[in-house]
């Protein structure tokens, strides 16, 4: 995919060692009907690591990579779909419990099932690969309501000073 979109850009009479933010978000629009500018731009800076203004092959990669081990954290059992069960342990897990007289597993089936409504796109029951990449680019809360799989930025920014900090000398 990544390919054949570069190679449009060159058909086109651009030069192109990437993909540039126009055609990025030609693919945003297009593929998964994103239409938010200021979520497709956070998109964009999000996979070009280098700040560069063109997503090279490494980083769309890389980008995609972040999706799918989001993906395969959630699919407890491996089956390549997340299911209702999958969600509500996820939930029953990530939720403060209170102290009611109401059962807090029916406040959690309640919130697995609003989660099916909105990300499972073809109606199955399932959340597939592509109704999570979809969900998911269309609106990045939705990776929240899991629970956080990923780390924190503060704690990729202390990460990332530790690895890329200048040696003393």
């Amino acid at each position: 995919m990544f390919n054949s979109l570069v190679a449009e850009q060159i058909t086109r009479g651009r030069p192109a060692n990437g993909l540039k933010r126009g055609k990025f978000r030609g693919v945003l629009q297009g593929t998964f009907e994103m239409t938010n500018a200021v979520m497709m731009d956070g998109v964009f800076r999000s996979f070009d690591k280098d700040g560069d203004g063109v997503i090279n092959l490494d980083e769309w990669i890389r980008g995609l990579a972040v999706l799918l081990h989001s993906f395969r954290v959630y699919d407890l059992n491996n089956d390549k779909y997340i299911s209702k069960d999958e969600i509500f342990h996820m939930l029953k897990h990530s939720f403060i419990k209170w102290p009611s007289e109401e059962d807090p597993d029916e406040g959690i089936k309640d919130v697995v099932e609003i989660t099916m409504k909105k990300m499972d796109l073809d109606h199955d029951g399932l959340l597939s690969y592509e109704d999570f990449e979809k969900s998911i680019l269309d609106e990045n809360l939705f990776l929240q309501a899991f629970g956080s799989c990923l780390p924190d930025n503060t704690i990729i920014s202390k990460f990332e000073e530790l690895v890329f900090k200048e040696p003393e000398q």
